[in-house]
């Protein structure tokens, strides 16, 4: 969980340097994001061209540096402008001795990916250098991933306005070129009376490509008349604007649309002049005209795309998308429109999980005859998206119609382009419709093609925006909301429940003994049943209610409006959802959970206090093993007494206040001391004696226990010295208690031996519970051979209440099973306990190894242990646990040398 929080820690610090995109200190901002995120010493974003690099930003040793330019040549750099990722994980240096910047910084380790364009094409990097070795995990190859797509929109953006400003400075320079084409290479010049008909007298060759018509069509014959090839629309505008001229005695020049005869409409430019004679009588027209129709739809399309980008930019938010799709309708005369996006997620449940291919389309923004139109997903296949997304861009003049399933879209013609994102993987499509035929219309395709690279780049920054979202508040197992998620959900619900008057129940769900499956089966398989069991609560809860994973097996579950009625429905379908039967493959789970509930107003004012008194309740009901738990006071009292003892139990390890009391083990045939138990004994000096059932669960609850177990094998091993100075000698062995902490160590038999290195191995007898050998029975194995070699005797105590494999208790190599008080207790009277005494004897005497029974209190008992074949016992009726004086004292005739009297 640690790790998941971190992760989600990085990803929200990225997102906060990512959030200046557009501004001027953005690739600032972002290197110094990532130094810290990543932990490196370097961080640099640079521009490439023509084998130099200048860099854009740069942070070094816990501050920004100066810009600076260097050759690619030679340097890791160079890989990297060449389409792929670079990572030397060492010495950097010595494999580019010649790079000299790698030298300044005292880089050792280099990591660089490219920047690239809409077209694929490299325009820059991004490196982390280290001055120690680097090895990057999968979450630091992320967030380099997500970093380098927003620098390369941000360098894409910035070198677009360059672009844009180079191209306004080119159409002024095209236009003054074009004046001085026009005035001294003209496409066709002419000599024509000043009639209605402008009759033709002299016209240049360059008439043919210019209208479609032979030059001598055009002269005197008429077969041509050069005035009606002119538009209709313009013709009248036209003649009034040269007669204009000619009677004010200027020249004069004039735009207009002509009709080609071969190649549709064409724009033309004209400049002429009317010459006079003596009497101030016009002769004719002389001029010449020029095919200006690119320069036109260029300037067209140019107006078009700043009259768009002037009205339309990223501040927008939500907007933006709407406000570029109108402006597009508007601009190019269409009648509908529409943007929409590929899915590639599917629904998440514990039957399909991640298995839905981008089949759908959801139409983000929608246009249709002025009225906006409903968000709706659709599915691709034949449909128009489906051929754009194939063709890239695609233009039906007069199709036979179109129909998006769900919308109200209808067309007879179209144009559409496909949303590419910066490594050319299409994202979307962005259409424009029209009601009425289309003719050949290279201006709307311009437009489209220019505004797509901004609407992709746009997606594709949204779309990174919500994955860094998703990953910091939602949980990758579960896809569920994570604990942040679910604090602002508690404290926003908290709110509106104090607003409207209303009740709010918080439910905190653990699933018990969730570690041992993960410890038995792995946490691949604790995954999917963590998987599982959130589908199912996602199907039972209610529609107002939310459903949240704080961590590892635990749940929560917020409950607005939360009467009784509603509390118990809600209560009883979170246990039936996790207590029915889960199967995983060939395994069978059955599962059961403790829940423990608080209530707003109730139990607590604050969303903290809320949290505070639900996990309280929970902390009970795990301890009671109960299913629900509903918070009161009193758990609060019991909660501070155990914090309270945590405290002392610290305090009484440092001072040394705990205490050995020895319990006799005695052979039953002929009741000779045979060995005796250590047991931990606690005198506070206020509270008096603590239960060791009170202590010791709370030392393994909080970590204590190799503490705990360290001063019990230093204090025996003290004591049995002590005993054997003083002439005093316990037969057979000691046995002490190892907790599952200590056994996790696969170096458990040094650490022993270093901890009672005065008295032999062959003294001392280990106990371990069976869950402490079956949590991880492979690396159990392994220690247990160890303690074996090292002369440690092994028992396992309370047997028959947990869980053996008879495989690896084999293998474990045990001297000695310890039955369970509780079958010892009801043997006499329970003929299914006294079958379970019996079976664990005859097992034990199979596998060759001796039987201890716990608890015995009547001679009842022991005779019938003894009857069975049990070997030893131990219990109150052959002696209480003493203190080391006291025990010494009471089996003083046993304790005696072999070779005393």
């Amino acid at each position: 969980m640690q790790a998941r929080i971190g992760a989600e820690d990085a990803f929200r610090k990225l997102a906060e340097g990512l959030g200046t995109s557009g501004s001027a200190g953005f690739f600032d901002s972002l290197v110094e994001q990532l130094a810290r995120i990543l932990d490196v010493d370097h961080v640099l974003i640079a521009a490439v061209e023509n084998g130099t690099a200048s860099t854009l930003a740069v942070w070094s040793d816990n501050q920004l540096s100066p810009n600076i330019s260097y050759p690619l040549e030679g340097t890791p750099c160079e890989s990297v402008v060449g389409y792929q990722a670079c990572l030397i994980e060492r010495d950097v240096q010595g494999r580019f001795p010649d790079d000299h910047l790698l030298e300044a910084l005292g880089a050792q380790s280099y990591l660089g990916l490219p920047l690239q364009a809409v077209d694929g094409s490299t325009m820059g990097l991004m490196a982390v250098l280290k001055n120690s070795p680097m090895r990057p995990a999968g979450l630091e190859e992320e967030i380099l991933r997500i970093a380098a797509t927003q620098a390369s929109a941000e360098l894409g953006r910035r070198q677009a306005e360059v672009a844009l400003q180079a191209s306004e400075l080119a159409a002024r320079e095209s236009e003054r070129r074009l004046d001085t084409l026009l005035n001294h290479l003209p496409g066709m010049a002419y000599r024509c009376l000043n009639d209605p008909e402008w009759t033709m007298l002299i016209v240049s060759q360059g008439a043919k490509e210019l209208t479609g018509y032979p030059a001598e069509a055009l002269v005197g014959s008429h077969s041509a008349c050069y005035a009606n090839l002119i538009h209709p629309a313009d013709r009248d505008r036209v003649f009034a604007d040269v007669q204009a001229a000619i009677n004010a005695r200027e020249p004069f020049r004039v735009i207009y649309r002509l009709m080609h005869a071969h190649d549709g409409t064409r724009w033309m430019w004209e400049q002429g002049q009317a010459m006079f004679d003596a009497q101030g009588n016009v002769l004719h027209l002389e001029g010449f005209i020029t095919d200006i129709t690119e320069q036109h739809e260029a300037q067209r399309v140019q107006d078009a795309v700043v009259r768009i980008a002037s009205t339309v930019t990223t501040r927008l938010g939500d907007d933006y998308f709407h406000q570029l799709l109108a402006s597009l309708i508007q601009i190019l005369e269409a009648d509908a429109g529409f943007i929409a996006l590929l899915d590639d997620n599917g629904p998440l449940d514990e039957h399909s999980r991640g298995d839905r291919p981008a089949s759908t389309m959801s139409m983000i923004s929608g246009i249709s005859d002025t009225k906006r139109l409903d968000s709706v997903t659709f599915a691709m296949a034949g449909t128009p998206c489906e051929r754009v997304i194939e063709e890239v861009e695609t233009i039906v003049q007069n199709g036979s119609g179109l129909h998006l399933p769900g919308t109200s879209l209808h067309a007879s013609a179209w144009i559409g382009r496909r949303l590419d994102n910066a490594r050319g993987e299409p994202i979307g499509v962005i259409m424009v419709l029209y009601h009425r035929p289309l003719d050949a219309n290279s201006f709307a395709t311009s437009v489209l093609r220019i505004l797509s690279t901004g609407a992709a780049a746009e997606l594709e920054r949204r779309r990174d925006h919500r994955r860094m979202h998703q990953l910091a508040y939602t949980d990758g197992t579960t896809g569920l909301p994570n604990r942040v998620r679910f604090m602002e959900d508690l404290t926003r619900l908290r709110q509106k429940a104090e607003k409207q008057q209303r009740p709010l129940a918080l439910l905190l769900l653990d699933i018990r003994r969730f570690k041992e499956i993960n410890d038995i089966h792995g946490h691949q398989v604790g995954d999917q049943l963590l998987a599982t069991v959130a589908g199912r609560l996602q199907r039972a809860i209610g529609t107002e209610e939310v459903l949240a994973r704080l961590s590892g097996d635990e749940f929560t579950v917020l409950v607005p409006k939360a009467d009784e009625a509603t509390l118990q429905g809600c209560l009883a379908r979170m246990s039936e959802a996790i207590s029915r039967p889960i199967t995983l493959g060939h395994r069978h789970f059955s599962l059961e959970v403790s829940i423990g509930s608080a209530l707003y107003p109730g139990d607590a004012v604050t969303a903290g206090e809320l949290f505070k008194a639900a996990s309280i309740a929970l902390y009970h009901a795990k301890q009671q093993d109960a299913g629900v738990c509903p918070f009161n006071e009193s758990m609060t009292q019991a909660l501070q007494r155990r914090q309270q003892m945590t405290e002392r139990l610290n305090q009484a390890l440092d001072q040394g206040a705990l205490m050995l009391y020895y319990q006799p083990q005695v052979d039953l045939a002929s009741g000779q001391l045979t060995g005796a138990e250590a047991l931990c004994r606690w005198h506070d000096p206020e509270w008096g004696w603590v239960s060791p059932g009170e202590f010791i669960p709370l030392a393994e609850e909080r970590g204590l226990m190799r503490r705990l177990g360290d001063w019990v094998l230093r204090e025996a091993a003290r004591q049995m010295t002590e005993w054997r100075r003083a002439g005093r000698v316990l037969p057979g062995r000691l046995s002490i208690n190892i907790s599952a902490q200590q056994f996790t160590d696969p170096r458990l038999a040094d650490h022993i031996a270093s901890l009672a290195c005065d008295v032999p191995a062959s003294s001392i007898a280990l106990e371990l519970t069976e869950s402490d050998f079956m949590r991880d029975p492979e690396q159990a194995v392994g220690i247990t051979r160890a303690l074996r070699d090292a002369g440690y005797a092994l028992s396992i105590d309370d047997f028959g209440t947990g869980y053996s494999s008879l495989s690896y208790l084999r293998q474990f190599d045990v001297d000695t099973l310890k039955i369970d008080i509780s079958f010892v207790r009801e043997m006499l009277e329970s003929h299914h306990d006294r079958a379970i005494v019996q079976t664990i004897i005859a097992m034990a005497k199979t596998l060759g190894m001796k039987t201890v029974a716990e608890g015995v209190e009547t001679l009842e008992q022991a005779a019938m242990l003894d009857q069975m074949g049990c070997h030893q016992a131990q219990g109150y009726l052959f002696g209480y646990p003493l203190p080391a004086e006291e025990f010494s004292a009471a089996w003083r005739e046993s304790m005696q040398p072999a070779d005393e009297p």
